[in-house]
């Protein structure tokens, strides 16, 4: 599921890229197009304007529509650039040829304003298709030819440009589809490199759920059985009455407790998964709050042999929920008593600085792997061999105290080695003054 959702990604990307290129290159060569096509225009229009003022005779005598080609205003001995015909290229100075039709539809050439020459064949199908044309700037697709028809001081004057000079969009256009390969593979590596990286949590959460949901599973499996087959032994002896058969009651009753217990572990995650309303704060004493719950372990301690000690600064305030912060505390010296070496020994620190509140809680024993640190904050971490013990709870316990200390806008973290053992330090915000 995860590689199609990647390919998904990089697909999309890719095409809303392409098109995005596609619309602004083409953009780029509709604007240049119009901007040569205006400079041609421009060129037409100066070459018209100020072909009144001096006007030669004919080429080759210039008396019909087959007379040679016009000089241009190049020096002495210089053979006019040849325009029309389609031939393509272009020049810079977009070379125009300028006539002057006579009464009898006879071309003169306009000598001080051509810069260019047209064939025979071009010049002859371009006057008539322009005979009656109406005045204005136009194009002779068919031959390759822009031009502009004007009367002025009873004389018609027609000049031409070659369309090849309005065509270097075409060699920008190739220049851009390069530049758009060149990038469209660039962004390609680029894409696969970041959908990697962006799904990587959604791929870390799809590995978290699916245990999740396999873990879920077999903690609420186990109760359900054992409430299945006491519910079983009572029905087949229902002559008997229910103080005979208290054990299968109980036993009931304790899977029902700890199915109980697992939903509501399971709802408060879900609330804080969905960043539920955050509960009620208010200024408290951190101190007296763990000096309760380490009362509560003394007789846990004891029982497995453990040495509880304690250095608590006295009145280190924090602003927060009483019973949240006391089910945290209570998690993480339930869990240092749990997972102590038999004769060993669990130290509970609290200290106050300028700006937080550190609560230090360490135990001796073995050390969690390093490769397993990172995860026991994960649900149902208790699964895993290195911290599983018989009467361990739901794996819950740290998920739940880490989401609570982000609750509160603190940080919750975990260290161990053979040496000092595991500590876990919940940071607070100090209450304000």
């Amino acid at each position: 599921m995860l590689k199609k959702l990647r390919l998904k990604f990089v697909a999309l990307n890719m095409a809303t890229v392409a098109v995005v290129l596609a619309v602004v290159f083409t953009a780029i060569c509709v604007i240049d197009h119009q901007q040569s096509v205006a400079r041609v225009q421009e060129a037409l229009d100066a070459a018209v304007a100020h072909a009144g003022e001096t006007a030669g005779g004919p080429f080759g005598g210039g008396d019909d529509l087959g007379g040679q080609a016009p000089a241009g205003t190049a020096r002495e001995g210089a053979t006019p650039p040849e325009i029309g015909g389609k031939r393509g290229g272009s020049d810079p100075a977009t070379p125009v040829a300028v006539f002057s039709v006579s009464n009898g539809n006879a071309l003169e050439a306009v000598q001080t304003r051509t810069t260019a020459s047209l064939a025979d064949g071009v010049l002859a199908q371009a006057a008539e298709q322009l005979a009656d044309a109406p005045e204005g700037f136009g194009s002779l697709d068919g031959l390759g030819l822009f031009y502009e028809k004007r009367a002025a001081a009873g004389t018609v004057y027609l000049a031409f440009a070659d369309m090849s000079a309005a065509n270097g969009w075409q060699t920008l256009a190739l220049t851009l589809a390069g530049v758009g390969v060149a990038a469209l593979a660039a962004f390609l590596v680029i894409s696969v490199f970041f959908s990697r990286w962006a799904l990587r949590p959604v791929e870390r959460a799809w590995v978290q759920q699916r245990r999740f949901v396999a873990d879920a599973s077999h903690d609420l499996k186990t109760p359900l059985t054992v409430i299945l087959a006491n519910t079983s032994i009572l029905l087949e002896r229902p002559e008997r009455s229910v103080a005979s058969q208290s054990q299968w009651v109980e036993s009931t009753q304790h899977e029902a407790e700890q199915m109980q217990s697992l939903v509501g572990d399971l709802l408060l995650l879900a609330q804080t998964d969905e960043g539920a309303e955050k509960p009620p704060m208010e200024r408290l004493d951190l101190t007296d709050l763990v000096e309760g719950e380490l009362l509560q372990f003394e007789s846990v301690a004891f029982e497995r042999k453990v040495e509880l000690r304690s250095q608590l600064e006295p009145g280190v305030a924090v602003c927060g929920n009483a019973p949240l912060l006391r089910k945290l505390a209570g998690t993480l010296l339930d869990n240092a008593c749990k997972y102590a070496d038999e004769g060993g020994s669990v130290d509970t620190e609290l200290r106050r600085t300028a700006r937080q509140v550190e609560l230090a809680v360490r135990n001796t024993g073995s050390a969690i792997a390093p490769e397993d640190l990172p995860h026991v904050f994960d649900r149902f971490y208790r699964a895993d061999k290195a911290r599983t013990c018989d009467d361990s709870g739901h794996g819950l316990g740290l998920a739940i105290a880490r989401a609570i200390a982000e609750e509160h806008g603190g940080t919750l973290s975990a260290e161990s080695d053979e040496t000092s053992g595991t500590t876990f330090t919940l940071t607070l915000p100090t209450a304000e003054s």
